[in-house]
């Protein structure tokens, strides 16, 4: 195997070694993130029982003022009994009084309910209120440990990208270009080794998509330095220790 090639499978280590830094960095990071989303949430969470309670405080104000006005009006029914003259006259106010007597005993357990679903809230509130408490130390002591791992990530980078840039001046402009273009399409996976399945046969596959080779192929790769791209998956292809 000529100086390209090994060059280029040296640049494929680096930048396997470059992305997998790169990929730490980016978990580190995606951890903090991923504490900010939960203690939004609680937040959110907090905010949207503390509107609810809001409401059933203002739906259960609304129907005590009711009741306040339908016990005046028992009140009235209850005095106007002491004044009726005739027995029709007292059926009739007595029946109205028991309704409205009846429609208040409704009220009453509308608002006793709602009074329990308010403490209900209340108690969820202070829950979720505890609840953001710590997640706010959570994620301050993880932001702290980020701070320092993504430090130690960002110095590797650094120093495999300084190995990345030497080894890259190895390489011809347009061979880099080629292989920068074709990493970026697979994740970094520029290069494919070719893979012998049947050496009877002297078949051959491409290590990255695993389509068939012909034996031609084959035979360039070990005796020439050139670029020889998979014709399916358009990875650079080199011959595997074995077969150099």
């Amino acid at each position: 195997m000529g100086s390209l090639l090994l060059g280029l499978i040296e640049l494929q280590s680096i930048e396997n070694r470059l992305r997998a830094a790169k990929a730490k960095l980016g978990r580190c990071r995606r951890g903090v993130i991923i504490q900010e989303n939960q203690l939004r949430s609680f937040q959110n969470s907090f905010e949207a029982k503390k509107e609810e309670i809001q409401l059933t405080r203002i739906q259960s104000d609304r129907l005590e003022l009711d009741l306040a006005e339908r016990n005046e009006t028992v009140a009235k029914y209850r005095a106007a009994l002491n004044t009726v003259r005739t027995n029709k006259e007292y059926a009739s106010i007595l029946t109205a009084m028991n309704t409205s007597k009846a429609d208040n005993s409704k009220l009453e357990t509308q608002v006793l309910e709602l009074m329990k679903n308010i403490e209900a809230d209340q108690a969820e509130c202070e829950q979720i209120s505890s609840d953001i408490a710590q997640q706010k130390d959570k994620l301050n002591a993880l932001r702290k440990d980020t701070e320092v791992n993504a430090k130690k990530f960002e110095t590797e980078i650094e120093q495999i990208q300084q190995e990345w840039d030497v080894a890259a001046e190895m390489i011809p402009p347009e061979t880099l270009e080629i292989f920068n273009r074709v990493a970026e399409t697979y994740d970094g996976e520029a290069i494919a080794t070719v893979e012998l399945q049947d050496a009877k046969s002297g078949s051959y596959t491409c290590g990255g998509c695993f389509m068939g080779l012909t034996n031609e192929t084959a035979n360039m790769l070990m005796t020439k330095d050139d670029i020889i791209r998979c014709p399916n998956c358009a990875r650079i292809l080199v011959m595997g220790a074995s077969e150099d």
